[in-house]
Parts: C-alpha cells; structure tokens; sequence
C-alpha cells in the first residue's frame, strides 16, 4: 500500500515507538489520525506532523469514540501498549486488567470497528506492534508476555480470514524509550543494547507498503524466536543461563 495520501490511525502517539512511527509516516505524506493518553505530547506530535489529535485511554474502553473520529482508515497502527515488571505474586490489584484492556482488548476492538469499511472498499493494513516478550515469554512480565502472545495469535487468525487486507505483526526486542521507567523496573542490561524508536517505525513504514506478515526488530531476533519454536527446551536452558532476549 502506498502511505502517500493514505489515512493512518497510529495508537499510543504521544511517546516511544508511536511517535517516533507517526513522524515516520508524516515523512512519507500519509495523513495521520493520533492517539494517546498524554494530551500536552500528544498535541506536540500533532503540530509537528499535521496530524489529527485524538486522546484517548484505551483502559477505559474509549475504542468507539477513536473509531468514529478516526474512521473510515487506510491503515491501523495499534501500537500503545502499557507494562509492568515484577514476579507476579506482587502484581497490584487492576494492574493485569489494565494491561489486557491496553495491550489486548483495544486493538481487537479498534480492529472490529474499523474493519468493515477496509472490507467493503476492498483494501487497507492492519499493523500491531507486539513484542519478542509475546513469543518466548519473559521471567517477571508474565501478564504483558501473554497480551503479545494473545495480539500475535489475534493476526495470524485475520491473515486467513481477511485475503485482500493486509496484516503485519511487528516484533520488536528492547527499544529506547520511555516504557521501561513506566513499568517500574528501568532496563540495566548491557546486552542485548536497546535500538532506537525510529528503527522500528521504519519497520512498520515498510511493513506496510512492501505488504510484509512480520517483522523482526532487530532482525536477528528471528534466532531466537525459530530456535524456541522448534526447540523449547533447549532455549529454556539456554535462557536460564545466558538470559532472555
């Protein structure tokens, strides 16, 4: 598809990846449709690409505002996502259902709303960024983990159920963004290093017009994810002493 005067919903605009994927896009000339949480950010990324402004918290089922402000769309970005750190024994009480509701429940919803229009017009893209956390799971992030597992199933399900409209998962690994500070546990890791925002959205940039199924960032995450597919015992050993991608 081509991003040149196509209208993009991008979720979770105000910060991280989804800025960094709406100035990204706004390079490319689409018309962009933004949503976030944060309204003072959210405005700034707005003035800088010409965007159209939408705050919303996707906690609080605000899916069919978005939708009817937004719609009809050439491409969905779903693409906030919420996090927290920490053995799940000591979650907080509402933290598990806000993650669901954010990381899982919205882009569904969104998807079921916006998607009847790509249908009857016969073409559009749906992107979802999940992460390599929703692959092989992670120790400590057990709730987040399964709300990318849940969004990497929910695509994989639409690609035999929607021929014409196109589908990408978007996998990234560790990212440079604010998102680490907000789960409560800053990342102090010296390997694997965090790529900057920008990669990823030049992933999705391309995802979409190259009409890719998935993509790895970075790429070499594929490794792992093959190697725990085809083999999880071995990974599991292997991630118990080296550590978890």
């Amino acid at each position: 598809m081509r991003l040149a005067g196509a209208r993009v919903l991008v979720t979770g605009a105000s910060s991280g990846i989804g800025t960094a994927i709406a100035l990204e896009l706004w390079a490319r000339r689409a018309r962009l449709v933004l949503s976030g949480r944060d309204r003072e950010a959210l405005a700034a990324v707005s003035a800088r690409t010409g965007g159209e402004a939408v705050p919303a918290d996707l906690a609080q089922d605000g899916t069919e505002e978005l939708a009817a402000r937004a719609g009809p769309v050439d491409v969905l970005v779903a693409n906030a996502g919420e996090g927290w750190s920490g053995p799940l024994t000591r979650m907080p009480g509402g933290t598990a259902e806000r993650l669901i509701a954010v990381n899982l429940t919205a882009p569904v919803r969104l998807t079921r709303l916006l998607l009847p229009a790509m249908v009857e017009r016969g073409r559009g893209h749906l992107v979802y960024v999940a992460s390599i956390a929703g692959v092989v799971g992670v120790p400590e992030e057990a709730v987040y983990a399964a709300t990318k597992a849940g969004l990497l199933a929910f695509a994989e399900s639409l690609r035999y159920e929607l021929p014409g409209i196109g589908v990408t998962t978007v996998v990234p690994g560790v990212v440079d963004t604010p998102f680490f500070a907000r789960r409560g546990t800053p990342y102090a890791r010296r390997r694997p290093v965090p790529v900057p925002p920008e990669r990823v959205a030049r992933a999705v940039a391309v995802a979409v017009e190259r009409g890719r199924a998935e993509v790895y960032v970075p790429a070499w995450l594929r490794l792992p994810a093959r190697l725990h597919g085809a083999a999880p015992g071995p990974f599991r050993a292997l991630a118990r002493r080296f550590g978890h991608p």
